[in-house]
């Protein structure tokens, strides 16, 4: 035994040494250079490629089957002269025997210089599709038999086991994919590609590295990259695993108009085929001043994957981010969009994405409800949010330089009219129409944005702050599709009334078309004006209906188009600063031919009730039928309001009763020859100066005096017809009246 043990022993050592002097002698005496042209051939006939081998092969037989190829490309045999991928360098080696068990263990294996190009042509047929096909002969084809009837598929055989994979290290260096779209121009490149791996063993944690520089040209973006992370592969299990994975890097291009975007994001990563689930937990998110945490679930990998996971946003200053990325928002109010954080709840499809039970602070608001993207390509927007208190105004536009330029010129123009009608208790001249506009011509609408929005929103507030005017308990319904925005309602209470409007606005055209209807009812009118910074003319509670048109795309533009209606009730109220009692003293003084013997003493003028109608033409509104109940009066009024400048032109005519002070004065009496009789105003001016603009209409008065002294006749010669026979009197009454 021991002999034969002996005898074994020297067999497989001398086996041993022939198989190495084999590998010495094929390795030395062996060079597959000189076979170039036959693995060249090998490549066409069973890969179906075409492989160009420039540089040199090196390579080994054992205990490690080495191999290194240098300068070599890889074209498909449709176009083979238009190689898809070269390489500079690729170096690996396996071991031989456990390739007989269906292993592949492999030491370094080495990757330099790898350059992929991905085309798709203008007919839309990538260059990576035909991989692997042959190209058939002509005169193949042409005596090529029909086509037999397909046999029966056989059984499917058993999957075959999956070769194990044994990778000490995997190394890619300086590598480059390009992707070239003819059809729609779009290039997409990754540049400078550096891959370094550990150990790859099945089932065990692979560390990986990988480098890049991202590029595309539809829009022009760069972007730097850096992705770490365990690999985890469970083939058998179709389970794989990145663990502690981070990715961060820097973005620069047209999109962020210049800026720089640092961004990082981390967590751990499932993908579990056969549950068809994948899962991202621990998920931190950071791009520049914004910090999210969350998680997400896949289900139905294999069908309509479906997400939901969960996400906050931690307080962060939204405005400043925004302009971080190259989005800058117009100015608004100091502090705006300052402090902005979220929590919600993810629903998504491939197509759309939904934040549910949403819990949204934005400054000192607080928003709860859902904000959901219906559909991706159609940017369909669904809003449903319900907030404690908004100041809308705080997020709006500031008004520019040459819009304050034209506000400030018409205030002063306004003061100098108000002082001047002032002086001397209204005694002055009658005031000029204004001349200076009153509306920017700055853009208002996005048109563009607004033709492509998708959107239906229902929002709700304790108190919403727009223009100023403080809306409880407010209401807003909007929806727009196709270029056509509707607003549905926005209603809510306004110092002790109520306010609703409703309304459209069209887009579609270069120029837009507004329609707006409103409803104000028993609302301080000078609670409004005082909101808008303006010195009320008249305070009392106003009920309003207004239906309106307008085009153009700023405020100038809507007030020159504006047409429509309006109807207006002022109950209990007064004419601030404004005598007309004095007015129409002065007057009934100059027809008594009398001085009035005390002072104009400014002071308000108080109304049962101011009523009228406007027709709006153009943006000038016409009011023919102004009616004021005064105790003592009776005043009707016609006149036209230039909303252009926002002047007034009015003729009123003032039925008196006289004094009806507990002192009259001697000048103001009415007598007998001046009951019924209308005394005339004129009022012209700034609309904001109210009835301080209103004088004696001296052209008018004289009419007055003319119908008074008709009047004073007829009284004396009823009297005189007193004293004659009943039946002379009556005939004479009859004469004097023709």
């Amino acid at each position: 035994m021991k002999a034969f043990g002996k005898i074994l022993g020297l067999v497989l050592l001398g086996l041993l040494l022939i198989i190495v002097a084999l590998g010495f002698a094929l390795t030395h005496l062996f060079d597959p250079n000189d076979y170039k042209d036959e693995i060249r051939q090998i490549a066409r006939d069973k890969a179906h490629i075409e492989l160009t081998l420039n540089g040199d092969i090196g390579w080994s037989l054992f205990p490690w089957l080495g191999l290194e190829l240098h300068e070599a490309s890889v074209a498909t045999l449709t176009t083979p002269t238009q190689p898809f991928a070269d390489l500079q360098m690729l170096g690996l080696s396996v071991r031989v025997l456990p390739l007989l068990r269906r292993e592949v263990q492999m030491s370094d294996v080495r990757v330099e210089g790898l350059n992929l190009r991905l085309n798709r042509d203008k007919q839309g047929h990538g260059n990576w599709e035909d991989i692997g096909k042959n190209v058939p002969d002509a005169a193949d084809i042409a005596s090529a038999p029909a086509p037999a009837q397909a046999p029966a598929d056989p059984d499917p055989e058993k999957p075959p086991k999956p070769i194990r994979l044994d990778i000490d290290s995997l190394t890619i260096n300086n590598a480059r994919v390009e992707y070239n779209d003819e059809q729609t121009g779009k290039q997409f490149s990754a540049e400078s590609i550096q891959l370094s791996a550990g150990a790859v063993h099945e089932g065990a944690s692979i560390p990986l590295k990988l480098t890049a520089f991202l590029g595309s040209n539809q829009p022009l973006m760069r972007v730097k990259t850096e992705l770490n992370g365990n690999l985890r592969i469970q083939r058998a299990l179709q389970r794989y695993q990145f663990e502690d994975m981070k990715l961060s890097g820097e973005a620069t291009g047209e999109p962020l108009q210049g800026k720089t975007v640092t961004f990082s994001t981390q967590g751990q990563l499932l993908v579990d085929l056969a549950a068809n689930i994948a899962e991202w937990t621990n998920l931190k998110l950071s791009a520049n001043q914004l910090r999210a945490l969350g998680e997400l679930k896949v289900n139905d990998l294999n069908k309509s994957p479906q997400v939901s996971g969960a996400l906050s946003i931690a307080q962060f200053d939204l405005a400043k981010f925004l302009d971080s990325v190259g989005h800058p928002l117009p100015p608004m109010a100091d502090g705006s969009l300052s402090k902005v954080e979220l929590v919600s709840r993810l629903k998504g499809t491939p197509t759309s994405v939904a934040l549910e039970d949403l819990n949204l602070k934005l400054d000192g608001s607080t928003f709860t409800g859902r904000i959901a993207v219906d559909d991706f390509a159609k940017q369909a927007l669904r809003v449903q949010l319900k907030g404690d208190t908004f100041n809308a105004d705080n997020y709006l536009p500031a008004k520019s330089e040459s819009a304050k330029g034209a506000t400030a010129a018409r205030q002063a123009e306004v003061q100098n009219s108000e002082a001047g009608a002032m002086a001397a208790g209204g005694t002055t001249p009658l005031p000029e129409a204004p001349t200076k506009g009153a509306w920017s011509t700055d853009k208002l609408l996005p048109l563009t944005r607004l033709r492509t929005l998708d959107v239906n929103a229902d929002l709700a507030f304790g108190q919403l702050t727009l223009s100023k005017l403080p809306i409880q308990n407010a209401a807003l319904k909007a929806s727009g599709a196709d270029g056509q925005l509707k607003l549905d309602t926005l209603s809510g209470g306004l110092y002790n009334g109520t306010f609703q409007a409703n309304g459209t606005l069209d887009v579609r055209q270069d120029i837009p078309l507004l329609a707006l209807q409103t409803h104000i009812k028993q609302v301080p009118v000078e609670r409004i004006l005082q909101a808008q910074g303006q010195n009320p003319p008249v305070k009392g509670q106003v009920t309003l209906d207004s239906n309106l048109t307008g085009r153009g795309n700023s405020q100038k533009a809507l007030i020159d188009s504006l047409n429509g209606t309006a109807s207006f009730v002022i109950n209990n109220g007064a004419l601030l600063n404004a005598n007309i009692e004095q007015q129409l003293c002065t007057g009934i003084a100059l027809l008594n031919r009398k001085t009035l013997s005390t002072t104009p003493q400014g002071k308000d003028t108080p109304f049962q009730e101011l009523r009228g109608t406007l027709n709006f033409r153009n943006g000038v509104a016409s009011n023919p039928d102004l009616k004021v109940r005064i105790p003592g009066l009776a005043v009707n009024g016609n006149g036209d309001v230039d909303l252009r400048v926002l002047g007034m032109d009015y003729r009123v005519g003032i039925i008196v009763e006289g004094d009806q002070r507990d002192v009259p004065d001697p000048a103001c009496q009415v007598g007998a020859n001046f009951q019924n009789i209308e005394v005339p105003l004129r009022c012209r001016g700034p609309l904001e100066l109210g009835a301080k603009a209103c004088r004696l209409d001296k052209d008018g008065l004289t009419q007055v005096a003319i119908k008074a002294a008709g009047n004073k006749l007829s009284d004396k010669i009823e009297e005189k017809l007193d004293k004659v026979n009943p039946q002379l009197k009556d005939a004479l009454k009859g004469l004097f009246k023709r």
